[in-house]
């Protein structure tokens, strides 16, 4: 029987996209045995976490990623760890045959996928003044379309007669305006729309949509990008309700909620992940572009 940790301190995590050296299970290990899911940007930062700990539940994974390189060295990573099969594929979410293709390969070699996390995203800081179209375009293109695509797909080859769940990983940036986001929180906000719509039209067909929104996240390529260093400089974590950022293990946790039995009764909502940092964080112009000013100089 696993130790249980101390009530409301975080599971352990590593910055690195590598397994976890230990795991404490707080649901039964076998909560998504002989369940296939289907992540998206599972290569890395959050969606390589989920991934393992839905490994370490039983699950098969799918990981699929651009680069082919990358989700196969992060498969080969969770296989060694959990001794479960997880199969790497090449997949853009913005091309709808792409996405078929891997679908398709997945079907092969699984004959079923239970599950979808749709976490394939793209950011950046920049003023919408400066932002050019085709940045707007490139963004939405990822998180709005590409979430579109895979969950059609998936629904039309698999989910339409078998049922699923769907989890999509989406933000904050859109509840209150946030400076800096104008792309990024215009297409999280439609992803959110999207999932209740998606929610009401598929749940006749046994098919659970929901959105998960993390907050600042360590080990990840968000916090790297969008200033994480600087906002710890400043002192700014211990101002969120937690006082601390949330670590990669957490935001999976929710994630295996979200698609497991123990939310069965649950669809077209959005779970927050955030220590309450939505209510709470600073979001003052002068200051953010002063944080874009500083990273675009650290690209140079």
């Amino acid at each position: 029987m696993s130790e249980l940790p101390t009530l409301d301190l975080p599971p352990e995590d590593i910055e690195t996209d590598d397994c976890l050296l230990s795991y404490n299970y707080l649901y039964s290990p076998t909560l998504l045995k002989g369940r296939v899911a289907f992540i998206t940007g599972g290569g890395s930062g959050i969606g390589f976490r989920i991934a393992e700990i839905f490994m370490r539940h039983g699950c098969d994974t799918i990981i699929v990623s651009r680069n082919l390189q990358r989700v196969s060295e992060a498969a080969e990573k969770l296989k060694v760890s959990t001794g479960q099969r997880c199969l790497p594929l090449s997949g853009d979410v913005r091309d709808a045959q792409s996405m078929n293709a891997a679908v398709e390969e997945a079907l092969r070699i699984f004959s079923r996928v239970d599950i979808l996390v749709n976490n394939a995203a793209g950011n950046f800081l920049c003023p919408a003044s400066s932002l050019s179209l085709n940045a707007f375009k490139t963004v939405i293109d990822i998180d709005t379309v590409g979430t579109f695509n895979a969950s059609k797909i998936l629904f039309e080859r698999f989910f339409r007669d078998n049922g699923g769940v769907i989890v999509n990983i989406t933000a904050t940036l859109s509840f209150r305006g946030q400076v800096l986001q104008v792309h990024a929180g215009s297409a999280k906000a439609a992803v959110d729309a999207m999932t209740r719509h998606l929610a009401v039209e598929w749940g006749p067909s046994r098919v659970r949509v929901n959105c998960l929104a993390p907050g600042p996240v360590s080990g990840t390529e968000g916090m790297r990008r969008l200033g994480g260093a600087a906002a710890e400089a400043a002192g700014v974590w211990a101002t969120l309700p937690l006082q601390r950022i949330g670590n990669k293990t957490e935001i999976a946790h929710g994630a295996l909620f979200l698609a497991s039995p123990l939310a069965s009764f649950v669809t077209g909502t959005t779970l927050v992940m955030d220590g309450g940092s939505w209510m709470t964080s600073q979001n003052h112009l002068a200051p953010s572009l002063d944080l874009w000013a500083s990273g675009l100089k650290k690209d140079k």
